[in-house]
């Protein structure tokens, strides 16, 4: 799952990809001359990439800055060298900006006849006015990305009061340039000085913020090292299924799977967040009919990107080189390019930390991103649906979880008649809806997942007695799947089912239950054939929790709280009609009861309600309390980037993808750093029982509960990456 997420995203990436093939954009680089570069160039243009964001109206395809970032990702997995990056974003500055002498240039921008480089951090250089309305620059410019000899300039400079930017042609008279031996070899980087520069009147755009080329720069960024990140996992995992060792390939080693997993968890926020802060660029800058632009969310947008993805890109290349193992240490392989690109790219934005202490200030200063999907295609839908939740909000509060489940919205997404059969898009629309009239959807806890496993595999008589009834609170469930042997290995269990006249008699013993002194009914396994292999021979039972031989005992937790039980089953007996699907064909009905999931986005803050608490515990941070505090908040944030993106891709018809299991690894993670770093702020109340102390303490069983890290890691790296069992 890469930043392109339209089928025209797509098809770009794939036509970079078949010409990088040919052209061995690396071998160029490698034996060519410092200009290496210029003969890769034009058909870098022809594909597009320049004209991409420059409007129509001045030469360019009118494009959005998400089509640019994943032509960006795309070319920098494939190392295309030159100032590509410097001169994508001269044209979105020229294209989009209010003087219409300026916007000449970012037709040549487009076509591919002016390389460009830029300064986002300006030095020291000044400015006289000329008759003309031009500028005499002098002065210490600053370093300029993909800067070297008769490539043209993007400066910033103070002009009286108000400062511009000046495209300064790279022959002209004063200019000096200084050509730098830096880290990444595929783009120069030069040091410009001007000495009585003249630049004409029609070189001269006003109105642009630096802070906006700063955040787009960091937006455009972001997606190369989304590319890097890319190029540095798959060329690992490669390397990791074919290298063999102690006569095995290394892949198959826990060590080695695990930084694989790492790596695909760190793509694809890298991924998210550069998508992210280009969507919020496209709406940041101005319309190129109109002139206006929306509110921009593009400062905070563009912080998390850069504090995410600099430090992810540069910890895959690393990790890549370590897997390559002594082979990624020579210089013959491409990885220490990739390396180069990425550090170099983290210090032309002058490092992480900087965006971590911005994100913290954007924050506290109120800045929040709203993520939305898009529904406009069902408006047509809407006034029906809100005219039933307008109904729904009616019924007494005494009535409408029995009214929530008759109508079917209770759970929208199951099929008529217990829920409505409603698309992705149309669950969406519909919590939108009973959002807005206050409607809270009754939570069924394990019935969301008992009930659609016996909605697509039990008998009519099944559904009939338990689908209803669980919508309108008349049962309730709990979940008898793990045992002291087996928690995350499920398959291990040894509960026995043995058949009996008329049924079954369980006995055994299951832990980790929540919700068993409560509960009416009880979802479980038990393995009804001990001689089947593990996978088979296990039964999916229905158990009535009054059944004569159930004991159940509380499981105090290190909170002190006992929220968990032990259930002890001596002979209890479930009838044959509480048998779900096939005798011993439980296992494929327990995968489909772990893998339910609904359609939602999260509402409420980006950040979650833990975070924002974190927010207020910190006060006015010192530096070192606003760089931690900024790296929790963007790693909250890319958390619902990472559910929004999964939500897109059910909507286009899509399974969910690899973000939807990163989403727990560094959902957990984030969760549990937040409450350890709550704790460490609180000062005394930090060291004392309260819910700062609890909470923290009850984070710990977040990357327990529900298949540890460490499994889940290896589960990411064989199902989504294809690494061998060991």
């Amino acid at each position: 799952m890469t930043i392109a997420t339209t089928d025209e995203q797509k098809a770009v990436q794939r036509s970079i990809q078949a010409w990088a093939r040919s052209a061995n954009p690396t071998a160029i680089l490698r034996e060519g001359p410092g200009d290496f570069w210029r003969q890769s160039w034009p058909a870098v243009a022809e594909l597009g990439l320049f004209a991409v964001g420059v409007p129509e109206s001045v030469g360019g395809v009118g494009g959005e800055i998400v089509d640019l970032a994943a032509m960006l990702e795309q070319t920098a997995a494939e190392l295309v060298g030159g100032p590509l990056l410097p001169t994508a974003l001269a044209g979105l500055v020229l294209g989009r900006s209010a003087d219409a002498a300026a916007k000449q240039w970012a037709g040549e921008i487009a076509e591919g006849d002016l390389p460009v480089s830029i300064v986002v951090d300006g030095g020291d250089l000044s400015s006289t006015a000329e008759a003309d309305g031009g500028l005499v620059l002098s002065g210490h410019a600053g370093n300029a990305l993909g800067g070297g000899p008769d490539i043209a300039v993007l400066v910033p400079v103070r002009a009286g009061d108000d400062l511009v930017w000046c495209l300064v042609d790279g022959a002209a008279p004063g200019l000096v340039v200084e050509e730098l031996d830096i880290l990444d070899k595929s783009r120069g980087t030069a040091r410009i000085r001007c000495e009585k520069v003249v630049v004409a009147p029609d070189r001269i755009v006003s109105g642009v913020a630096p802070e906006l080329v700063l955040d787009l720069a960091a937006a455009l960024a972001a997606a190369e090292a989304a590319g890097v990140a890319g190029w540095t996992l798959n060329t690992a995992v490669e390397y990791a299924k074919i290298r063999e060792q102690f006569g095995k390939p290394i892949g198959s080693f826990q060590a080695i799977k695990h930084l694989c997993a790492e790596m695909l968890c760190r793509t694809e926020q890298t991924r998210a967040v550069a998508w992210d802060a280009a969507v919020a660029a496209e709406e940041a800058l101005p319309d190129p009919d109109t002139g206006r632009s929306a509110v921009s969310e593009l400062p905070i947008a563009a912080a998390v990107a850069a504090s995410i993805a600099l430090d992810a890109a540069v910890q895959n290349a690393k990790d890549c080189i370590q897997i390559l193992g002594g082979i990624g240490f020579t210089w013959e392989h491409d990885a220490h390019y990739y390396l180069r690109r990425a550090v170099s790219l983290k210090q032309f934005l002058g490092g992480s930390n900087r965006w971590r202490a911005r994100v913290t200030e954007l924050t506290r200063a109120g800045a929040r991103r709203h993520l939305t999907i898009d529904l406009s295609e069902l408006e047509s839908e809407r006034a029906a649906i809100r005219a039933d939740v307008a109904a729904l909000a009616d019924v007494p509060d005494s009535e409408r979880r029995v009214a929530l489940a008759e109508s079917g919205y209770a759970a929208p997404h199951w099929p008529r008649p217990y829920g409505r059969g409603a698309s992705a898009a149309e669950q969406i629309l519909i919590a939108e809806e009973m959002a807005a009239a206050g409607i809270d959807r009754p939570d069924l806890i394990i019935g969301w997942w008992a009930v659609p496993t016996i909605l697509e595999h039990g008998s009519p008589e099944q559904i009939e007695r338990f689908a209803l009834p669980t919508l309108r609170g008349e049962i309730t469930w709990c979940q008898l799947f793990s045992e002291p042997g087996a928690g995350s290995d499920l398959a291990s269990l040894r509960t026995t089912a043995e058949k009996v006249d008329g049924g079954y008699k369980l006995n055994g013993q299951k832990v980790w239950t929540s919700l068993a002194r409560e509960a009416d009914w009880a979802i479980c396994l038990a393995r009804t054939d001990k001689d089947a292999p593990k996978h088979k021979g296990i039964t999916y039972f229905l158990l009535d929790m009054r059944t004569a031989g159930i004991r159940i005992s509380p499981l105090q937790e290190i909170t002190g709280e006992a929220l968990f039980n032990e259930v002890f089953l001596d002979d209890v007996f479930v009838p044959d009609e509480c048998v779900v699907g096939q005798v011993n064909g439980g296992w494929k009905l327990a995968r489909t009861t772990l893998a339910n999931e609904r359609v939602a986005m999260g509402g409420g803050s980006s950040l979650g309600k833990a975070v924002e608490e974190l927010l207020e515990l910190a006060g006015d941070p010192d530096p070192v309390t606003a760089d931690r505090l900024g790296a929790l908040i963007a790693e909250a944030l890319v958390g619902s980037l990472l559910e929004l993106r999964t939500t897109l891709r059910q909507l286009d018809g899509q399974d969910p993808g690899p973000a939807s299991s990163v989403r727990k690894l560094v959902g957990v993670r984030n969760r549990q750093d937040v409450a350890e770093f709550a704790v460490e702020l609180a000062g005394e109340a930090g060291w004392v029982e309260g819910p700062l102390t609890r909470e923290f303490l009850n984070s710990r069983c977040l990357s327990i509960a529900g298949g540890t890290t460490q499994i889940l890691l290896t589960v990411a790296a064989e199902r989504l990456l294809g690494l061998p069992r060991d």
